[in-house]
């Protein structure tokens, strides 16, 4: 059995994951779904893995999950704990030196949004978190992933170079959310192939993908796992 490791996005904790570690235990597995740091502008994307490291503690056999911004801080933990596995789950895919600050500019994720905007009629990239990113999670379920946001990441770790000087030699994989309204579906297709050179997987979901198909999202990571082992 693995150990997945899974990693939030920004102004977020580790309860997004809840239903997904549910799914993985009654598999077998065993999960780890820290809060990183939060309301604290010194920590940087360092202090961020060193969270992620300590909590895995001696655990073995494992897979790193992040989403969103977890992008930025899964692949350190990869590295350092020499993973078997490494998934984004819409996850931001950094390059070397790259500070997530300059991400979006680097990418062309604004225009993205632009294009798919006046596509979708505004759904995509609007104010409205309803909208944007719960708008296939049950409404009760939405209210309390808002109830729980925070300050994270700290202006510290959005100026924070990233660190590694290549991807981490882990076998990695990409789940792509297909009604994604906060990272356009054909800006991921498009950044994946660059970045990582390979083809993500598609899960018929929005960006909170472990919120709305936990179980499909579970299965996938144990997909993932297994073929490692």
């Amino acid at each position: 059995m693995s150990t997945f490791v899974l990693i939030h996005g920004a102004g977020d904790v580790g309860w997004y994951w809840h239903l997904v570690e549910a799914e993985l235990r009654t598999r077998g597995h065993d999960t780890v779904a820290p809060d990183l740091p939060g309301d604290d502008d010194s920590a940087t994307l360092t202090d961020y893995a060193d969270a992620v490291v300590d909590a895995v503690g001696d655990r073995k056999d494992l897979a790193v999950v992040a989403q969103s911004f977890g992008g930025f801080t899964a692949p350190l933990v990869a590295d350092r704990l020499r993973a078997d596995v490494l998934v984004l789950v819409a996850g931001m895919i950094p390059s070397p030196g790259e500070a997530p600050r300059d991400w979006w500019s680097n990418t062309g994720y604004r225009e993205a949004v632009r294009e798919q905007a006046a596509r979708d009629g505004g759904a995509t990239g609007n104010e409205d978190p309803y909208v944007s990113f719960y708008h296939d999670v049950p409404r009760e379920l939405a209210e309390q992933a808002l109830s729980k946001e925070r300050a994270h990441p700290s202006e510290a770790a959005m100026n924070s170079p990233w660190p590694l000087k290549a991807w981490p030699d882990v076998p990695t994989h990409f789940v792509l959310c297909d009604q994604d309204r906060f990272f356009p579906p054909a800006f991921f297709r498009r950044l994946v192939s660059e970045r990582l050179n390979i083809v993500p997987d598609e899960i018929a979901a929005a960006h909170c993908v472990a919120l709305s198909r936990p179980k499909e999202l579970a299965d996938l990571l144990v997909r993932y796992a297994t073929s490692r082992r």
